[in-house]
């Protein structure tokens, strides 16, 4: 990777302290070893400097970072005073985390440095070898550790800790988002079942007795017969119709698709025809059904990978070579990606042959949602480097469906929550900014 990033900024406070970092170059605080050329002070933060070459490397850092074509990385002195005004908001934050007493021990700073390079797929050795190309000292690093670690403890406890969402917002979140979406309601069903199984290998002729046996309790069932009777007296379903066969009220979409094909047109005390499955010769009779309350419906995405991590023996650059070989072979129909999977993947899916399941937006980390969500059935992805190591992904299907109540209530405090944090967090900033006294000095250039 020739673009092998070395810095924490931007990858994000909150996931600093839970492992999830990248490197990259410096932060706000940090100077580069390498000599530098006629630096001077362009601001000063409660009679803290801030120099042209820390600017000046921000923006590079920012040009770096930006999407390519941004029209916005265009304008160098529009990006100076971005940077500028990012490195006086961190200034001043910094400067209040000291005042309240706010401490990083050394600890927390080992901590931090060997999960950033854990998650990197470095050894700690190989780490400082890769800093120390970019102009770091490992006591420059380490310095921009301790201020990361300490902007986000600031703002843990003067923004994160005051967040609180209610059920009462909850519950207007959640009717407005159903709203938005036409107030889907989910359909709920409650159906009795007689079984009258037909067991594996069966002939014709023993298939043809189950058969009119079947179809006698079913005439008898749609005669008017008390069908709780029948269900106990013939059914021979997991339960032997213990409970008279009946199945209990649940969303329709829980029950076989054979079954709400055959009930779909009955009325509630209706009974079906007798119905053919691989279990055997089913009679059906609605019970009840209703309209539940409606559902936020999400888009679910199954997918499958195979998952393979870096090593010393194999590096990364190995790895997505040979996971773009496997790749070749799947859409070529030379390969079968369950079969790989069990195979080769590294991960706990790979008795699966790599299925995840259905998952729900926000299940997997960032950068293995982005690529999965790009893809369309069938599709198998460009080999993807996360956090865990290099993935295969394909996606199998999609489809929308319902949240539960629980999912839908986590779903709705999350947003709450987010939406809160970024407002709170947008004047916690204004402020600490407002209390400092800036003096700008020379424009940056």
């Amino acid at each position: 990777m020739n673009d092998f990033p070395l810095s924490v900024r931007g990858a994000g406070l909150a996931c600093l302290l839970t492992g999830v970092v990248l490197l990259g170059v410096g932060n706000a605080s940090a100077q580069s070893t390498r000599p530098r050329q006629a630096d001077f002070i362009v601001a000063v933060v409660n009679s803290e400097p801030i120099t042209n070459q820390e600017v000046q490397a921000l923006r590079r850092r920012m040009s770096r970072d930006a999407p390519r074509g941004d029209p916005a990385m265009a304008d160098a002195a529009q990006l100076n005073r971005q940077a500028l005004e990012q490195l006086i908001n961190e200034k001043a934050q910094l400067q209040q985390a000291r005042d309240i007493g706010i401490k990083i021990d050394e600890d927390a700073i080992d901590q931090a440095e060997n999960n950033v390079a854990a998650n990197n797929q470095l050894t700690l050795d190989d780490m400082r070898k890769r800093i120390a190309q970019e102009g770091l000292s490992p006591k420059t690093y380490r310095d921009q550790l301790r201020d990361q670690l300490m902007l986000a403890r600031v703002r843990e406890r003067e923004v994160d800790a005051r967040i609180r969402v209610n059920d009462l917002e909850i519950e207007r979140y959640l009717q407005e988002q159903i709203q938005a979406q036409g107030g889907q309601a989910q359909t709920e069903l409650n159906l009795a079942m007689i079984l009258i199984a037909v067991p594996e290998n069966s002939t014709e002729a023993q298939v043809k007795l189950l058969q009119e046996r079947a179809e006698d309790v079913a005439r008898r069932a749609r005669s008017g017969e008390n069908f709780a009777s029948l269900a106990r007296n013939f059914s021979e379903a997991a339960d032997k119709g213990a409970n008279g066969g009946e199945m209990g009220l649940r969303a329709a979409d829980r029950y076989p698709e054979l079954f709400l094909d055959t009930t779909r047109n009955l009325r509630v005390g209706g009974t079906s025809s007798l119905v053919r499955s691989g279990a055997g010769f089913h009679i059906l009779k609605v019970l009840d059904r209703r309209q539940g309350p409606a559902t936020l419906m999400v888009t679910q995405t199954r997918a499958r990978h195979i998952l393979l991590r870096p090593t010393a023996q194999m590096p990364q650059a190995q790895v997505v070579a040979q996971l773009n070989v496997l790749r070749q072979n799947i859409v070529s129909g030379k390969a079968d990606f369950a079969s790989l999977a069990r195979q080769l993947s590294q991960d706990g899916s790979a008795v699966q042959g790599g299925d995840l399941g259905w998952a729900n937006p926000g299940m997997f980390v960032p950068e293995f949602e982005q690529l999965m969500n790009r893809l369309g059935p069938g599709q198998v992805g460009e080999p993807l480097v996360s956090r865990f190591g290099v993935h295969l992904i394909e996606v199998t299907d999609r489809r929308n469906a319902p949240l539960s109540e629980t999912e839908q209530r986590t779903l709705a405090r999350n947003a709450l929550r987010e939406k809160k944090l970024d407002e709170a967090y947008q004047t916690w900033v204004e402020d600490v900014r407002g209390r400092a006294y800036v003096e700008m000095r020379e424009p940056p250039q």
